[in-house]
Formats: structure tokens, C-alpha cells, sequence
């Protein structure tokens, strides 16, 4: 990137303590992600790709363990205070959450909600920051914003909390805003609606967009480049046109397999189910459902290395390559 990361991760580790022990829910992820950039996260349920920025945002348990390095904005957030955690939270980091309705509070009125989100941030009255609120209604597309903002939240349909929650997240112009999973309940007519919205909203901010999804069809549609994430750790990092192309790790080409397709083909799942990360497989984790493991696959710590302009954890991509099967 030319220019600084407004997000860089380093190492970055999470751990959670169990009666059997630690659960190694992320095990050293990096990232950098450039001002305007959106950079999309993919992987299957438990991989580790929420939780890696749950952590980033402080929001994870007391219990969790984090190390290594998360910087925001240069800021670093491993280890910091909770009152420098909170001011970088919310000003120049954001999260729109998976689920709207349990992120919102049932019990008051939209408008309140994101005042509050403002004047946590900014020395403002509480009349300019309720004109603000339905700037920012507007801003997203929800009709008659002065009126909806005097509503509660289960007076608004599933797409229409999601724009509210991507409202209060870019209440104060974060640097950098991170979309969890934000269009998985949504049909695929106000799914394409929300990712306008986002889209809209990262030029007009030029805020770095972090889109953690399962859904490589999302991906391919709003992404510049993409990490695919297994067993806590990233198995593949490309631009998205290298991605879909020429995948360079089996698993990202499994995933690529099981999408649907036109033309009544079978899908074709990835056998078997991710690993018990109390006790993470040494080697390439992936190595028990992957039909092109050998015995070099058990060996070393499966760092990304760069190929053919993407980066991968496959210690067999050359031949992989060579003998046509990626």
C-alpha cells in the first residue's frame, strides 16, 4: 500500500480458557488494511475471523487472552487501557453487528440510540446531535428519517436496523469501519441494498472497510482483496481477480467448488469439519480434509509465502499448480 495502514495486525492471538484448556481461537493473524480499502475476511463458522476483531474492538470477554499487536490509526490496543480502547471505539474504529435487532436497545427510540453514539465522542448539544442522527438516517436510506428516529427498533424491518446500526457506526467518521457478517439474515433484494449502502458510504468517507462474511458471492461483489481464514490463521491473502482465478490454497479452491453454480450441478462440500482447536493439528491444519495432503503437509508453521501475486499456506503449491490441480 502506498500509504499508511489505518489497521495493521501483527501476531495477533486469542485464547480462551476452558476446564479442558486453552481453546486457541486465533493464532497469529496479520493484516494491514489501507485508508479506503475494503478487505474481505472469509472462512467457515469458527475460524476465527470474528473473533479476531471483537478482540481488536475490546469486546470480547475478561477471560480471553489477547497478544501480539493491533493498531489502529497507529494506536495500539493490545494491552491499553480500557479509557483508550473506548476513544479509539466508536471514533476511529466502528462495528456493524451481525444481529441489529439484539445490538439495539429494544426499549428506546432510534434517535436517542445514535445521540448517545455521538455525544459519547463529540462535545456537541443534544439538539445538534439529534439533527445530526437524522443526517445520518438519511444518509443511509431509511425514509423519512425526523419520523423513524422518533420510532423503536421493532418498528423496522431487518434491512431497516441494519442501515440504523451502519447509522451509528459512522456517527463520527471512523478511519476504519468493520462489517461482521452485516447482510447473513437479510434476503438477497435488501442484501444488494445494504452493500450499496456500505459501498456509499466507504467512498464517501474513504473509511477502510474490514467485510467478514461466508459468503464469497458478497465478497466478490464489494472486496479488493480477500483473507481466507482457517482454524484461526490465514491460509490465503489475494486480491480479489487472483482469488476467484487462480486460488493458491486448497481450501479457498473448496470453498470456491461449494458455491452454487448455474446449471443444476452438484455442489461439492468440503468432507469433514474444522478441527478441535483445544489441540490445533501441528502443520497445515486443513491437511485431515484436503485430497491433496502429503506428508510434508504435518511439517512447520504454515506461514503465508507469496505466489504468483497472492500469498498462501500451502507448502504443495508448486505442484499443485504444475500438475493442474488448483
Amino acid at each position: 500500500m502506498a500509504e499508511e495502514p489505518v489497521l495493521s495486525l501483527a501476531d495477533f492471538r486469542v485464547s480462551f480458557p476452558t476446564d479442558d484448556g486453552d481453546v486457541l481461537a486465533v493464532r497469529g493473524v496479520d493484516l494491514d488494511v489501507g485508508p479506503g480499502e475494503l478487505v474481505g475476511i472469509v472462512g467457515e463458522s469458527g475460524s476465527g475471523k470474528s473473533v479476531t476483531f471483537l478482540g481488536v474492538m475490546g469486546l470480547l470477554p475478561k477471560s480471553a487472552k489477547i497478544t501480539g499487536s493491533a493498531k489502529v490509526m497507529g494506536q495500539e490496543l493490545v494491552g491499553a487501557k480500557k479509557e483508550v480502547i473506548r476513544s479509539v471505539r466508536g471514533e476511529n474504529i466502528a462495528m456493524i453487528f451481525q444481529d441489529p435487532l439484539s445490538a439495539l436497545n429494544p426499549v428506546l427510540r432510534i434517535g436517542p440510540q445514535i445521540v448517545e453514539m455521538i455525544q459519547s465522542h463529540r462535545s456537541m448539544s443534544k439538539s445538534a446531535a439529534s439533527e445530526h442522527a437524522i443526517e445520518l438516517l438519511d444518509l443511509v436510506g431509511i425514509p423519512q428519517p425526523k419520523t423513524r428516529a422518533r420510532q423503536y427498533p421493532h418498528e423496522f424491518s431487518g434491512g431497516m436496523r441494519q442501515r440504523v446500526m451502519i447509522a451509528m457506526a459512522i456517527a463520527n467518521d471512523p478511519k476504519v469501519l468493520i462489517a461482521d457478517e452485516p447482510t447473513t439474515a437479510l434476503d438477497v433484494t435488501v442484501q444488494a441494498q445494504i452493500l450499496e449502502v456500505i459501498q456509499r458510504i466507504q467512498r464517501e468517507l474513504q473509511a477502510a472497510v474490514v467485510f467478514i462474511t461466508h459468503d464469497l458471492g458478497v465478497i466478490a461483489r464489494v472486496a479488493d482483496r480477500v483473507q481466507v481464514m482457517y482454524a484461526g490463521r490465514a491460509v490465503e491473502r489475494a486480491d480479489i481477480d487472483h482469488l476467484f482465478i487462480k486460488p493458491t490454497h486448497p481450501y479457498t479452491r473448496g470453498l470456491l467448488d461449494s458455491l452454487p453454480a448455474l446449471g443444476g450441478e452438484r455442489l461439492k462440500p468440503i468432507a469433514g469439519a474444522p478441527p478441535n482447536m483445544l489441540n490445533p493439528p501441528s502443520g497445515c491444519a486443513f491437511r485431515a480434509r484436503c485430497t491433496h495432503a502429503a506428508p510434508q503437509c504435518a511439517n512447520g508453521d504454515m506461514a503465508l509465502v507469496a505466489f504468483n501475486g497472492s500469498e498462501t499456506a500451502c507448502v504443495r503449491i508448486q505442484e499443485l499448480v504444475t500438475e493442474g490441480a488448483l
